[in-house]
């Protein structure tokens, strides 16, 4: 099972941003302006961590990273999840472990919205942003990658609680 960490090793940015690059040129044909983005944005992100509104959780299995997100609420106004991406050959709940420390950081921060920006056609992403209570707020067609796709905001108001452990249990030591 991976580990989720919040302390990138050595190489994990260049690992993030070839898991974004690999996935949307093999199943998007996002090109090079994609790659770039992303890695001037991701580049930028890391650069002001450790900041106590701001994190990366990486998902590790021994040396190899198979999953990110971020929660970048820098601004407070305006938070946002972002660079959410689990390798192929690693889904099957990994994402939605990712996802869920993501919100918990969110909500130990007080946040009161988070923000994401995707777009359709992504439905696992989409299933696991409804379960946690975003829901979708705008959508248009764009090119912004080269390649046109119908971008959207998902929002989350006041991100919930963790579900409460089921009846008969113990709640975890603090």
């Amino acid at each position: 099972m991976a580990d989720i960490l919040t302390t990138p090793p050595p190489g994990a940015l260049a690992a993030v941003i070839r898991l974004h690059a690999e996935y949307y040129s093999r199943h998007w044909s996002f090109g090079l302006p994609f790659e770039a983005k992303v890695a001037a944005q991701l580049g930028e992100f890391t650069l002001a961590l450790p900041h106590p509104d701001a994190r990366l959780f990486l998902a590790m299995d021994d040396a190899d990273i198979l999953g990110a997100i971020a929660i970048d609420g820098r601004t407070r106004d305006d938070a946002r999840l972002r660079w959410f991406i689990v390798a192929d050959h690693a889904r099957g709940g990994l994402g939605r472990r990712l996802l869920h420390a993501a919100l918990d950081f969110a909500r130990d921060r007080g946040f009161p919205r988070l923000t994401l920006g995707t777009f359709a056609g992504l439905d696992a992403a989409r299933r696991l942003y409804e379960e946690a209570g975003f829901v979708l707020t705008h959508e248009a067609p764009a090119a912004t990658w080269g390649v046109t796709v119908t971008e959207q905001v998902f929002t989350l108001t006041s991100p919930p609680s963790p579900a409460p452990p089921p009846a008969g249990t113990a709640p975890p030591a603090a």
